[in-house]
């Protein structure tokens, strides 16, 4: 056997060095153990959920809100200088030919709204954003009114009775990114050696039927969006594979923790700056650049898109949904070499982790308890795991021979965990020597 070097590295049959926290953590009852090394979970959840959820929507401000002005710079000049004194500065004017033009650019997408002074009209779209169409026109009926009569307002793509708010897009495309991501998450904690036919087999089925299953539920059952079943199942099966195939990637880089990437990218990032909820240009920074970025914000517009035809169309969405894919199938070519070498290094050095360190014990604790609780009712379990009675008068001659050997031995304290103590802080039963070692 050769010794340790300096650095505290084993040398050929040591076991490597531990630090002395985790030697008494190894001391705690493994159950205890595999629960507290699952806490980061939700201590990670509520910081994230502060600094993401309430740090961006806790007060959500408009800012250069892009609006549409119908006739040329120098007949506007005069309104886009009283908007500008009245609310400081607010409102990013753009210039269109016509109406027509102007509502286009509405339901599009590309502004807020759009103003008509030629016919006194408000152009909106609450099918595209309702909280946004409803604060504009809070913010600009009033100035628009301080010249004459108030402006009438047309919805171009109002909201249908069965979504009155228009949040289902923002709900549909948050389970579309759960069960992306959670499918990807679970190939990764317990499916690491699998091949990748085998994980993208299950990410491609698995991505189907909750396609089939959110739509089925949000469509035809609860009655949230009516028709279009087919294409938004085939659009949640593309994002929800495309999405699957991150978090694969990713997996083999963070292995037990991939919940943390795909949760900051795939839900706690996605969500407010996708837009459903409020508009990039009411969000603080970053979430409205990453509006650009994010899965939610193509995930939502091309659910607009089909439902109401409002958005940018399906490119922008067709376009993220690939990167993410090739990503995914990238990191994964890479990652899975990766992945190999890193377990083999650790076999090779005989590392271990906390973790597996508490697995173990676990596992053997439970085997104890098991043989002790099948003692109690005159069962044993042999080597080929099936259950049969002891023989009872063979198992009292054995423990009349271990009792008297320990007689004349060590007659032990019965106040002091002796064999025929009071307490035993073992696992019940007669546990094996595996079962009590320390982990």
């Amino acid at each position: 056997m050769r010794r340790r070097d300096d650095r505290g590295r084993a040398g050929t049959g040591d076991r490597p060095r531990t630090s002395a926290y985790r030697r008494w953590f190894a001391t705690l009852h493994p159950s205890l153990q595999l629960v507290l090394l699952q806490l980061w979970m939700p201590l990670f959840f509520i910081v994230m959920f502060c600094l993401c959820y309430v740090a961006a929507f806790h007060a959500p401000t408009p800012h250069e809100v892009p609006v549409g002005v119908v006739g040329s710079a120098q007949a506007s000049a005069g309104l886009e200088s009283g908007v500008e004194k009245a609310l400081g500065g607010t409102i990013a004017f753009t210039d269109y030919p016509d109406a027509r033009a102007a509502g286009e650019a509405v339901l599009h997408g590309t502004v807020a709204a759009a103003y008509d002074p030629a016919r006194r009209e408000l152009l909106v779209a609450g099918a595209h954003q309702l909280q946004a169409s409803t604060l504009l026109q809070r913010m600009l009926i009033p100035v628009l009114s301080a010249n004459g009569a108030a402006p009438t307002v047309k919805d171009l793509s109002p909201l249908p009775a069965h979504d009155a708010f228009g949040m289902t897009s923002m709900y549909l495309m948050l389970a579309w990114c759960i069960g992306g991501y959670m499918t990807a998450m679970f190939i990764g904690l317990m499916g690491g050696p699998l091949r990748h036919r085998t994980r993208l087999a299950v990410i491609v089925g698995l991505g189907l039927l909750i396609s089939l299953v959110t739509n089925l539920l949000s469509g035809p059952v609860i009655g949230a969006i009516q028709g279009h079943f087919w294409p938004l199942a085939l659009m949640a099966w593309g994002w929800i594979v495309a999405i699957g195939l991150a978090v694969n990637g990713l997996s083999y880089f963070f292995g037990r923790f991939i919940a943390l990437p795909s949760m900051v990218v795939f839900v706690f990032l996605s969500v407010p700056a996708s837009g459903a909820a409020y508009p990039p240009w009411m969000m603080p920074q970053p979430f409205a650049w990453l509006n650009n970025v994010v899965v939610g914000s193509g995930i939502t517009e091309m659910i607009k898109r089909t439902v109401y035809g409002v958005g940018p169309g399906y490119a922008r969405g067709l376009l993220m949904m690939s990167v993410y894919a090739a990503v995914g199938v990238i990191l994964m070519l890479v990652g899975k070499p990766y992945w190999e070498a890193r377990r083999a290094r650790r076999i090779v050095a005989g590392k271990t982790t906390m973790f597996i360190d508490a697995q173990n014990a676990n596992r053997d604790f439970l085997a104890g308890q098991r043989r002790g609780i099948l003692a109690r009712h005159g069962l044993a379990s042999t080597e080929t795991g099936t259950i049969g009675l002891i023989d009872l008068e063979a198992e009292e001659q054995r423990d009349r021979a271990r009792r008297a050997f320990e007689t004349e031995t060590d007659p032990g304290d019965a106040f002091l965990a002796a064999p025929d103590g009071l307490e035993n802080d073992g696992p019940v039963g007669d546990p094996s020597p595996d079962s009590t070692r320390e982990p």
